[in-house]
C-alpha cells in the first residue's frame, strides 16, 4: 500500500504542514507559537510582507510552486507577523480604496478581504468564515493559479477530488471573470464523474497550512467561525473548472465514497448546491460582487488584530 508521503509526492498538488514562522516551531500536526514582535515594529510590517512575497514567489516565467506559496503563507500567518500587519492595515490609510474595492461577501457566505494587492504576482487576502447555520456548501473547483492557505483561527476541512469512472456524478462548468473584481460567468461544458483523491479529506486547525496546484480539484468546508490567510499567486490561465454534484444520483447515505476505500465506507457529506435538477438545467451566474463598506472592512481587521493580541 502506498504511504501517505508517497501519495502526496505522487499527486504533486497538495503540500501541507503545520504553519511555522520565524518565531515558531511547526510540524505536520501543528505549531507552537511564542511571543510576537515588539512595539514600534508594526510600521515595517507592510513593506516587509511585500518583500517576503516577492522574494519567495519570484518573478520569472515559471509559476511559483504550491510548496513555495505554502511556505510564505505559513510565515505570514504567524501571530507575531500577522497581528502587527493587520493592526497597521486597520488604520485605513494604506491603499484603503483599492483593498475595499476588491473585498466582498463571497457567494458562499464568507467575507473575502484583500490585505495586500500585488497583481499579477500575488494577492494576499484574509477569509472570515462566519460558521452560520445553513451556509451554502462550496462547489468542487480549481483555480487560475497556485494557491495557499493557513488557518489562523477555527478549522476547515479540505477535500481533494479527481475524475473517476465510478465516482459521483456532476455537471461541469467553466468559470471566467470579467476582469479584476468583475462578475463571475459560468458556462456549462458537460457531464463528469468525480471521486475523492486518496488520503486527502483532511481537517486543518489553527497553525496548519496547505498549498494547491492551480488545476487541483477541491472544496473547502467550514462549519465554525474560522479565519484563514489566503494567497493567490500569478495566474496560469484565465478560467477555472467548477463541478456541481447531482444529488438525485448519489448513494442513499448522501455521502461521497473515498477513493481506495471499501464501497460501503464514506467520507463526509455530499451536500449539493442548487436544485435537485441541477444536472439537467443551466446553472445561473453567481450574483455580482458588492464591495464591503469601508467601515465593515476596517472593523473586521480591527477585530482580527485584537484577537491576535495587537
Amino acid at each position: 500500500m502506498m504511504s501517505r508521503a508517497g501519495a502526496v509526492q505522487e499527486a504533486g498538488a497538495v503540500q501541507e504542514a503545520g504553519a511555522a514562522g520565524p518565531r515558531g516551531q511547526g510540524g505536520a500536526k501543528g505549531t507552537v507559537w511564542d511571543q510576537g514582535v515588539g512595539e514600534g515594529e508594526s510600521e515595517m510590517q507592510v513593506e516587509e510582507a511585500r518583500r517576503l512575497l516577492v522574494e519567495r514567489l519570484g518573478g520569472g516565467p515559471e509559476p511559483p510552486s504550491p510548496e513555495s506559496a505554502r511556505e510564505v503563507i505559513a510565515q505570514l500567518a504567524h501571530p507575531g507577523t500577522l497581528g502587527p500587519l493587520v493592526r497597521r492595515l486597520s488604520v485605513g490609510d494604506l491603499e484603503l480604496a483599492e483593498c475595499v474595492r476588491l473585498s466582498y461577501r463571497h457567494v458562499l457566505g464568507f467575507d473575502k478581504l484583500l490585505l495586500l494587492p500585488g497583481a499579477p504576482r500575488f494577492m494576499l487576502r484574509v477569509h472570515f468564515w462566519h460558521g452560520t447555520a445553513g451556509a451554502v456548501s462550496e462547489d468542487i473547483h480549481n483555480h487560475r493559479c497556485a494557491i495557499a492557505s493557513a488557518v489562523v483561527r477555527g478549522s476547515v476541512r479540505m477535500e481533494c477530488y479527481q475524475p473517476a469512472a465510478d465516482g459521483v456524478p456532476a455537471v461541469a462548468y467553466r468559470e471566467s471573470i470579467d476582469g479584476p473584481g468583475g462578475a463571475w460567468r459560468l458556462r456549462r461544458v458537460g457531464e463528469a464523474r468525480l471521486r475523492l483523491r486518496l488520503l486527502h479529506s483532511e481537517q486543518y486547525g489553527a497553525g496548519r497550512s496547505y498549498g494547491l496546484a492551480a488545476r487541483t480539484l477541491h472544496r473547502v468546508v467550514s462549519e465554525e467561525p474560522t479565519v484563514t490567510l489566503f494567497l493567490e499567486t500569478a495566474p496560469q490561465r484565465s478560467v477555472t473548472d467548477v463541478y456541481v454534484r447531482s444529488r438525485g444520483r448519489v448513494g442513499g447515505s448522501g455521502s461521497v465514497p473515498h477513493s481506495g476505500d471499501d464501497p460501503g465506507r464514506t467520507v463526509g457529506p455530499a451536500r449539493v448546491v442548487g436544485d435537485v435538477s441541477a444536472a439537467r438545467a443551466e446553472r445561473a451566474d453567481p450574483p455580482p460582487k458588492t464591495p464591503l463598506p469601508p467601515a465593515v472592512y476596517l472593523a473586521e481587521l480591527d477585530a482580527l488584530a485584537g484577537s491576535l493580541g495587537y
